[in-house]
């Protein structure tokens, strides 16, 4: 089992940044891969970015040279760094890990979400 827990979310202006943290606890945290998604009202959940156990990163397009996502291992956290941020990505963010090292499938633990709110 792995328990998830999301912060940094908030408020900001359109071009503003934000830096999202999750920590993770329950089990080795350098075992399994991990990943931020974004949820929109009326929107389906969407892949963010993700990252394996050994550092291997992949960023959804609209999100690609304005966030970045890292992770350190010593923590048990992942952050999403957020620069340039517009009013659509508005959306709750969502922390996840899978049950592999490596990205296979859907994750299979959820952290509670995080609101962030870009205003124009």
């Amino acid at each position: 089992q792995v328990q998830l827990v999301e912060s940094g979310g908030g408020l900001v202006q359109a071009g503003g940044s934000l830096r999202l943290s999750c920590v993770a606890s329950g089990r080795p945290f350098s075992s399994y891969a991990m990943g931020w998604f974004r949820q929109a009202p009326g929107k389906q959940r969407e892949l963010v970015a993700r990252i394996s156990s050994a550092g291997g990163i992949n960023h959804a397009d609209s999100v690609k040279g304005r966030f970045t996502i890292s992770r350190d291992n010593a923590k048990n956290m992942i952050y999403l760094e957020m620069n340039s941020l517009k009013p659509e990505d508005t959306a709750v963010y969502y922390c996840a890990a899978y049950s592999t090292p490596y990205v296979a499938g859907n994750p299979r633990y959820w952290g509670q979400g995080t609101q962030v709110t870009v205003s124009s």
